[in-house]
């Protein structure tokens, strides 16, 4: 059935479930005579759907009905589903409150240093949804999206839908990616992904492996430690930040000096840029740093990247000392960035003096093996990373290993967009705070390809 050329649907499209309209709606769907919402039936055209409603589906909703381009967004769970169901219960966002902020919407409390908690993400998300009007069907999950005539079918468990233009926001993190070495671990230890991990008390009696020292990594490896759970952690390559420098946010920093502003064609290796893990970083009221000099410091044991498993022995790599070195090289190169930009712009008299932080500390003999079946650890915790998931998606545009292929998030198939991956378009690209200027690019350029 080929789509009509108007920008309004001429198709029912069943009601919001998740949200509240605001008093300036999104442009929906019209309705159809022969179809109404009380038969039940699925959608049938929408101009564009979005896929995903966390804050980079709805930053997308927010500059469609900008453009007055009717769409839908489709949720598999509910809005901010991610937030709601994949993650721990202590973690916080990473990025200050004073840097939570969506089209039209910023965090106004009382504590702009400080950290939300999931419930507080949860709630600032749920809030830019009701007073945007966003029109967002959950518990929709789409199975297929195949490319038809000069657009695409949308096949979900509600049925089928057709539309010219879509924008994947199903996001960066929908998988945990775990290592295959993790089928030779003996079925008596526990493994644990970061997506099954909810807090300490869940986890049986004895030593705790956590392999994986970026944000995640460090944050369950110190909260274990605390719980009186011996914790050992499997160090690779990391990015070491101070929580605060100078007096201010570190984050802070990268905003101002126009760190997160630095766009993707800007960037040399983009690949590897788009892969680096996230920085070692925790939100907490104490604004503290947690680094892997601060994890020693807690009784952590710190071993080298996990190569691989040999007759029930976890065998690890020796270089922590080449590790930590580049980590350590990679801060004091950034720090430099930030004491430049502020010489240049007279901010010197706004904040402290310029710091610099010890090298962090070698073990004087990090071990080279541990012995999986000798009962000194009953738990693995994979903080290895996580990867999106387009198992659904029929159309060639992903790549080998699973990732779009995308240039500012500009899919090579016209009218496939996509947002909230790293480095999308900016540095910021995947921080809630980043979504607005990508969002703004990216329906402009769908807007374009709708009016062509």
């Amino acid at each position: 059935m080929p789509t009509p050329p108007s920008r309004r649907s001429r198709r029912w499209w069943p009601s919001p479930r998740s949200v509240r309209p605001s008093s300036t709606p999104s442009p929906t769907p019209r309705t159809s005579p022969s179809k109404s919402p009380e038969e039940g039936r699925a959608i049938e055209y929408a101009t564009a759907v979005v896929i995903g409603a966390g804050h980079a589906g709805l930053a997308a909703s927010h500059f469609l009905r900008a453009h007055s381009i009717d769409h839908v967004v489709l949720e598999r769970g509910e809005v901010a589903n991610s937030w709601r169901r994949e993650r721990w219960d202590s973690l916080r966002l990473l990025t200050p409150n004073g840097q939570s902020r969506l089209p039209g919407h910023h965090y106004d409390g009382p504590d702009p240093d400080g950290y939300m908690t999931m419930g507080e993400v949860i709630g600032f998300i749920d809030h830019f949804a009701a007073v945007t009007g966003a029109p967002v069907q959950t518990g929709t999950e789409v199975t297929s999206v195949r490319r038809v005539d000069d657009g695409y079918r949308v096949t979900t468990n509600h049925g089928e839908l057709r539309c010219r233009a879509l924008v994947i926001a199903s996001g960066a993190c929908n998988r945990p990616t775990v290592p295959a070495l993790h089928e030779a671990v003996p079925t008596t230890i526990e493994q644990l992904t970061p997506f099954t991990y909810r807090n300490p008390a869940q986890l049986p009696d004895g030593g705790v492996l956590v392999v994986g020292a970026s944000a995640t990594g460090v944050q369950l490896a110190a909260e274990i430690q605390r719980s009186g759970r011996p914790v050992i952690l499997s160090v690779g390559e990391h990015v070491r930040l101070p929580r605060t420098y100078r007096g201010r946010d570190v984050l802070w920093w990268m905003d101002s000096a126009g760190v997160w502003d630095q766009r993707h064609d800007e960037i040399d290796d983009l690949t590897r840029a788009r892969r680096l893990p996230s920085p070692q970083l925790v939100g907490t009221p104490e604004r503290s740093t947690l680094d892997l000099n601060a994890l020693s410091a807690l009784g952590v044991e710190l071993v080298g990247r996990w190569a691989a498993v040999r007759d029930g022995r976890a065998l690890f790599s020796g270089g922590l000392r080449n590790v930590f070195s580049l980590a350590d090289l990679k801060m004091e190169r950034l720090l430099d960035t930030f004491d430049g930009w502020a010489r240049r712009h007279d901010r010197d008299a706004e904040v402290g003096p310029p710091e610099r932080f010890a090298p962090t500390g070698v073990p004087a003999s990090a071990r080279l093996q541990l012995d999986l079946r000798g009962g000194e650890i009953s738990t693995i915790v994979w903080a290895t990373g996580f990867r999106p998931d387009y198992r659904w998606l029929d159309v060639p545009v992903v790549d080998a290993k699973g990732y779009l292929n995308h240039d500012g998030g500009v899919l090579d198939s016209p009218g496939l967009y996509a947002l909230g991956l790293p480095l999308l378009r900016r540095r910021k690209s995947t921080f809630i705070h980043g979504i607005e200027d990508d969002a703004r690019e990216v329906v402009g350029h769908l807007a374009q390809h709708l009016a062509g």
